[in-house]
Formats: C-alpha cells, structure tokens, sequence
C-alpha cells in the first residue's frame, strides 16, 4: 500500500487537481494588472480597518486595470451571524467598493472564479488535500483533543515551543499501512500538512509594505483539513488564492506571521505565491497611549457607524486615503476639485506604524465633501439618510422640495461655498431656523451679544421691517440699508469708524447685523443673512422679530 491508497481511501470522490487548474485558467489581463480581494468572515459587523484594506485593495486593482473580488471566508461554521455575508457586501457598497467579482448578495455571485463562499469549495480543498497526502506532504491525525492539550501541558512544563511539530507530531510517522487500518477501524482524524521546515533555518520575505523580514522557517504540522471535511484558514486561502489568480495579498499586519506557514504552502503545493502587503492597523489615542481600535470599545470602529451618523461615503474614501498615502493631503490641495480615481495610490509609500484615527479631520474632510454638493444632491441624500435615520427631517424634507432646494442653496456653488455640514445628521441642527416647525421647538434663548438693552433691540427690529425692509433689494442696496439704520440709531455704520473712534459709539453696524440675525435664526453665526430673509420672506420676518421682541 502507498500514499495513494490512502489519499484514495480518505477522499475517494475528489477530482483530480489538473480539472481546477484547467477550470480556472490564467487571467487574460494586461501585464502589471493587480488582482486582489477582500477576504472578509461573516461573523459581525464590518471593522473600518477591513474598509481601509477594501479601499486599497479596489483603487490598486482599478488603476491597474486589473480585478478586485471579495471571497467569503466562512469555513468557521460556529461563528458566523444570520445575513452575515448580506451585511458585508452591503457595508462595501455603501463605501462605493463594490467588487468586479464575488458575493452580491447572501447567496448569488457574480464572476468565472468561484464559487466566492469557501463552503462550497469543499469538493476543491478535498482535491488539493488528496494531492498533498498522495505526494506524501500530508497525513491523517488521530490525536484526541485530549492527546493534544497533554502534548500542550508537556511543552509548556518542559519550557518548550508549543505546537505539533518533530518528535511531538505523534501520528506523523505512522506507516500508510496502520494509517489505513486505523481509517478503517473508524477512528476519527483531521489531516495535517507534513511540514518540511526546520526552526533553526531562516526564511526572507520582501513585503511590499514592511519591507524585507526574516521569519524562523515553518516547522509545525498546521491542520489543514478539520474533522467537519472544511479546511482551515490557512490552507483554504493558498488553494483559493492560487485558483482565483490573485496577485496581491492586502491584509492586516496580524498576519504578518503566518507567512512562513503561507509561503511553505504555496511551495509545497506547485503554486506561484502572491505578493503581500501587511497594513498597519488604524489606531486610536486613548489618553496619550496610541492602541488599535476596538470593536469592544470604540463605536466608530463599526462601519455601521458612519452610515447612521450620514458621514458621506467620499468623506470616508478620501479620509482613509490620506491615512494610506501621506501624500493625498498635498495631491489633493493642488487637485481640488478631482476625483479620487486620479490619485494614484501607491504600496512602498504606506506606513509600517499605525496610523490615528482622528474624527476632528475626517469631519473637516466630510465638510469639504458636502460643501462641494449641489443643492440637488444636499437634498437628495440627506432625504436618503432621513428616510432611516431621522423620520422628522424626511418628512419636512419630503413635504415641499422647492422650499428645500432653496434653504440647501444658501452659499452654495461659490467660491467659498458654506462648510457648516459635515454628515447629514448635522442637517436639521443647521436648517431648523428655516422650517417654523422646528424653529418653534428650539427653546434656546436670544443672545444678542453687545447689544443687549431690550428697548434699543426692539428699536432696530421695528425699523428695520418698517422702514428698510424691501424684498426687491439686492444684496449691497440691503447692507446698505442696514449701514442707514445704524446711523440713525447712532451706531457705527462702518466697523472701521467705530475701531477708529470707540468712544464716539455704543456699537457699529455688525452688532446691528447680529440683533437681526439673532431674532431670525436665534444663532450669531449662520450663512448669509440676505439670502435667508429672501427665503423666509416678509411675513415670516416680522412673525420672528414679533417672537424675538416678547421673549
């Protein structure tokens, strides 16, 4: 009896390994075009550090021409989550990565390299693992669980690496013989990879990322077919990654070191390794001490955050680019108005150390975001948000979009367009003094600022509807006006007069702009003050300055 009786006899239906390779030929792509993947497990929610290495996984393949998929690695049966997969593929698409191949829904795919899930590639593990123990570089294992946590204890008492590796690989030298008697008996057995590596011999790796690393050589016997007829992490993602032609690996430094186990894989199977980029995890400063970010700890660790709080998608997408490539920040300023799509990201210029996470910037950016938008799409995707997130904005929003339009225009589509929006759950704190309905429920109160004497206000508020006031002025004949009225009141008309002479005047023209401002919008600090009168209109300017005089 040899090694292919017992291949035969562990997995007798499996195909021979030529079928996959002739079913899943060479990609007929340009030269230098990246293939990559997310490689995602549907156990809970999507981590922005697995948005973070989608990005970059999609933008090299995009701008190589090449293909970006998301695999579904789901062969850890007892952790995965209802609609696990549909919470991925949509998180993705919410971000704008959505793949060329891969899963599109919890159970349709699209592309020739699948199937996209690794529960049902069992039948092609089976085949590559029959190869293996037909080769002689595999093997059925019989130790208990019991056998292996003794094995476990012996090691740790003894001082020793852990791990089933030389003399402590118990059923590594087995004969084939006893290895198929013991397969006929019934006893149970999971199949390990037979490792030829030994731990005092050195491995060099040129990560595309971290640069050149050493790594002990691999030496331990990993499982690679697990009692359930899945296989582990490990092998899967060398058979898959082989068969499916990536290219490039984009993942997290926490697998930095598995790459003596990987790369002995990809040898001892005949497979060309791809190239591996290990990113560095997001950080976050947690009183002066810099840790990862935690799916425990740290609400915005969760993808799922930025869609309930409206921060727009682009925000996102240029935030983590300027964490990827330290040099988006200065591309960006000289490319103002660009697309993302035409900075080219490039590998050797990302950081080994983790980079911080800093809310305060991303925002800034999503402003810079919206303040770009037009009105129309202001409108439409903060609705688009509203309809979820916040019932009370969709239906003033919905109720009347021509008054919308015209509130979300405001300083829009200038040269220095209003940055007062950062997510769209900002919107109805930044529009509510436009919408009665919301005004009225806004308790604050009126802090007029310098000038505060109630008789003087009412003063100002009463002259200025009375006698200023006309909805046919443009915009200098309005400031204009209210230059006249300071001057009647004996303030300031100029700022510049009142800096000059301080003594001369109890307030200039900009305090007077406040008093009306304040009895508007009960803020001191809005976007343009003649274009909101010119939207609220007469009768509802006088309403306001009414309630701002009794309060």
């Amino acid at each position: 009896m040899d090694y292919k009786d017992l291949a035969n006899l562990i997995f007798p239906d499996a195909k021979d390994i030529k079928y996959y390779e002739e079913k899943y030929p060479e990609r007929n792509l340009k030269e230098g075009a990246i293939v990559t993947r997310i490689a995602p497990s549907p156990t809970g929610f999507i981590h922005i550090g697995g948005l973070y290495q989608g990005l970059i996984a999609k933008k090299l393949a995009k701008q190589t021409e090449g293909v970006f998929f998301i695999r579904i690695e789901d062969t850890d049966q007892k952790r995965l989550v209802e609609n696990g997969v549909m919470e991925i593929v949509e998180s993705l698409n919410n971000f704008g990565f959505e793949p060329d191949e891969g899963m599109v829904t919890e159970t349709e795919s699209k592309g020739e390299y699948g199937p996209y899930r690794q529960s049902l590639r069992k039948d092609i593990y089976q085949s590559y693992a029959k190869y293996l123990i037909e080769q002689g570089k595999a093997y059925p294992c019989f130790c208990s669980t019991e056998e292996i946590e003794e094995i476990r204890q012996k090691q740790e008492a003894a001082k020793i690496r852990p791990g089933y590796y030389g003399v402590w690989a118990k059923c590594r030298n087995l004969t084939v013989e006893e290895m198929i008697e013991r397969i006929k008996n019934g006893e149970n057995y999971i199949v390990r990879f037979k490792s030829p590596g030994r731990e005092d011999r050195k491995i060099k790796h040129h990560d595309l990322i971290k640069g050149n690393v050493d790594f002990p050589e691999n030496d331990q016997d990993i499982v690679i077919i697990k009692a359930d007829g899945l296989p582990t992490y490990h092998f899967a993602h060398a058979v898959d990654d082989h068969l499916m032609r990536t290219t490039h690996v984009i993942r997290g430094d926490e697998w930095l070191s598995s790459m003596p186990v990987h790369l002995q894989l990809f040898h001892e199977l005949g497979f060309k390794a791809p190239k591996y980029a290990h990113i560095a995890p997001i950080m976050k400063n947690d009183n002066g001490n810099k840790r990862k970010l935690s799916k425990r700890k740290d609400p915005e660790a969760a993808v799922s955050y930025y869609v309930e709080m409206g921060i727009p998608k682009e925000a996102v997408s240029e935030y983590l680019l300027n964490i990827a490539n330290s040099n988006f920040e200065n591309w960006r300023r000289a490319n103002k108005d660009t697309s993302i799509d035409d900075f080219e990201l490039q590998i050797n210029k990302m950081s080994v150390s983790g980079a911080l996470f800093d809310m305060v910037k991303l925002l800034d950016v999503g402003k810079t975001v919206i303040s770009k938008y037009t009105a129309e799409e202001v409108y439409n995707k903060s609705k688009d948000w509203a309809k979820t997130f916040d019932e009370e904005l969709y239906s003033i929003l919905d109720k009347d979009k021509e008054y919308a339009l015209k509130v979300f225009g405001i300083e829009r589509g200038n040269k220095k367009p209003r940055k007062d929006i950062a997510k769209w759950s900002d919107v109805k704190e930044n529009i509510e003094y436009m919408y009665d309905e919301l005004f009225e429920k806004n308790k604050q109160d009126y802090e007029y600022q310098v000038i505060s004497d109630k008789k003087e206000i009412e003063k100002i508020l009463d002259l200025y509807i009375n006698k200023y006031y006309d909805e046919n002025d443009d915009k200098q004949t309005w400031f204009d006006k209210i230059k006249e009225l300071s001057g009647e009141m004996g303030f300031a008309k100029e700022v510049k007069e009142f800096k000059e002479n301080p003594g001369k005047y109890k307030a200039h023209v900009g305090d007077v702009s406040t008093v009306l401002r304040v009895a508007l919008t009960k803020r001191t600090n809005t976007p343009d003050m003649y274009e909101i009168m010119k939207i609220l209109g007469k009768d509802r300017i006088q309403k306001r300055f009414e309630q701002a005089k009794n309060n």
